[in-house]
Order: structure tokens, then sequence, then C-alpha cells
């Protein structure tokens, strides 16, 4: 059985030698590395839905869906409810895809990270590409376009480490999960 703790512990090791055992939890151990090298816009997100619980999120991010790795959340939330954008940025691409129907691409301030909004229902009045957002600000609605199941509206929130070209349909998958919780707890 794993022991989490988040202190360093003096401990006496087999040799008799007074040694020090450091008990790290996933989640600030994974803050700790996106902190490296400077502030991720990660780390200063705000929830892409306004009132998010703790209740309302749940890691999706390696589960297989359609045949392949989600590499996404799924918030399930009525239709029509607005869609925020989660970071300082800009409106990169405004696309519609078999897969995620009405898609949202949004580069952070410092081009690093894509914030993907998708199967929204439609865009925000006035929204275009090339537009500068704030936390906050709506940027689209809750919907089932795409493959999404009717029923069963939802926000599939994703988000990519932008690589050197800065291509809004490239870029290598983080989970948003520990990032979103975060958020909540900082929004209440």
């Amino acid at each position: 059985m794993s022991e989490r703790r988040t202190s360093v512990i003096p401990r006496t090791n087999r040799h008799g030698r007074a040694g020090l055992r450091l008990f790290v939890c996933i989640p600030v151990l994974l803050l700790a590395v996106l902190a490296v090298g400077g502030t991720s816009s990660i780390l200063e997100m705000t929830p892409p839905i306004s009132g998010l619980t703790l209740a309302n999120l749940r890691d999706s991010f390696e589960e297989t869906h359609n045949g392949h790795r989600h590499e996404a959340m799924d918030i399930l939330e009525p239709r029509g409810t607005p869609v925020r954008a989660a970071v300082p940025g800009t409106i990169r691409k405004l696309f519609l895809s078999k897969p995620g129907g009405i898609t949202i691409y949004e580069f952070d301030e410092k081009a690093e990270y894509c914030y993907y909004y998708a199967h929204l229902d439609r865009y925000a009045d006035g929204l275009h590409e090339g537009m500068p957002v704030k936390p906050g600000d709506v940027i689209g609605f809750v919907g089932s376009t795409g493959n999404a199941t009717a029923g069963a509206p939802h926000l599939h929130f994703a988000i990519f480490e932008l690589g050197p070209e800065k291509q809004w349909s490239r870029g290598k998958a983080v989970n948003p999960y520990p990032g979103l919780v975060e958020a909540v707890k900082r929004s209440k």
C-alpha cells in the first residue's frame, strides 16, 4: 500500500542511517513540472463553464472513445449553456469537423498551448478568428454537434502543447483534468 504525503519525513534506512524520503502527491508534482521555465497558462486557467464544481469533473483523458484515446474531458451541461474562454488568448481557428462538430481553437497569450472547445451548439455572436479574448468571455454554447450523442450535450475540452510550428491542428495532448480541478477550487 502506498502512502500519499506532501512532506519530507526523516527515516532510518535498512543500514540504520538517517535518510529522507519524499512523498509527493501527483497533482502537486504535475503543477511543479508545469511551472518550470515560467508560468503556464494552465496554472492560471479559469473554468470554461461558470459554476462548475468538482463533482462536475471526471478525468476521461485516458479512456477510449470511438476507437482512440480521448485526450480530453467531457463536461456535461444543458444545451445552450455559455462556454467561456479559459485563458487570456486569441481565437486562432473556428472550424467545423465531422468528429468535433462546431469547434474553437484558442491559443494562449504566449502561443504555448491551444485550448480546444468542441461539440458546440453555436459560436457567440461576433466571435471571429484573430479575436483576443479574456478568461470568462463567452465564446460559444454547449451542444452536441459532430459525433456527440444528440441526447447528451456537453463541452469536449482539450489542451494541446503547441510545437514550434504553432499549428492549431497539431500538438501534444495535455490532460486538462488537474488544471481544471485547481481552477474550480480557485473559483470558489
